[in-house]
């Protein structure tokens, strides 16, 4: 085994996975969400450290080619279950979460049947553009939570009449919550938006890559 920053990376990388369900487990909202989306961003940076530094400091190894993508389907596939349970947008994104959870184990199928062949398989640009799609899609819907929280906890015990007239700009607006109801409304709409879009990307590199296997595939 080498122990070298881009190994360590990859692995607190892998660690960290499993760490976003269990702030949920343990903290209150919005603790949860702020500590899951720092977890999760520190996570998504490691991805693209720990590649760039083996590369540069020549430090590829076998452990770090082997843990990479692990680190990465296992952080994007616990923080979509974990959303899926707990985001109030759980109906608008239970379908992209379902499409880019079969693609992935479809795919990790794929390479385990084919073994020695499995080199066919390698990571494409859309790829890796995929990943990218799919952690910035996580972190915008760990935003929204949070907006929605203390949109929520702005509006507390005021008469809703009230909050609607704020929001229609009839009355002052001395707490916020016109710029609060904004970040959510548009953290809403952006973290639905590229949900589905890294759902799109990732159908399409899982019909890529059994395009490419199809040949092995045959009797």
């Amino acid at each position: 085994m080498t122990w070298n920053l881009p190994n360590i990376l990859t692995i607190l990388r892998l660690v960290a996975a499993p760490l976003i369900g269990v702030m949920f487990l343990l903290l209150p909202r919005p603790f949860a969400d702020w500590a899951a989306l720092a977890v999760f961003v520190f996570a998504s940076v490691t991805d693209y450290l720990d590649g760039y530094l083996a590369r540069k400091w020549q430090q590829v190894s076998k452990l770090g080619t082997m843990l990479d993508p692990i680190a990465d389907k296992a952080m994007v596939v616990i923080a979509l279950a974990v959303l899926v349970v707990y985001s109030s947008l759980s109906l608008w994104i239970l379908f992209p979460a379902t499409l880019i959870l079969f693609r992935e184990v479809f795919v990790s199928g794929l390479r385990e049947f084919l073994g020695d062949v499995a080199g066919t398989l390698r990571v494409t640009q859309l790829a890796k553009w995929k990943t990218a799609t799919q952690m910035i899609a996580i972190s915008v819907l760990l935003i929204q939570g949070i907006s929605e929280h203390y949109f929520g906890m702005w509006t507390w015990g005021m008469d809703y009449q009230l909050v609607q007239e704020i929001l229609a700009g009839d009355t002052e607006d001395p707490l916020g919550v016109r710029t609060l109801y904004t970040a959510m409304i548009w953290s809403t709409y952006a973290s639905i938006g590229l949900i589905w879009v890294a759902a799109a990307l990732t159908v399409i590199t899982g019909v890529d890559y059994f395009r490419k296997a199809a040949p092995y595939l045959r009797d």
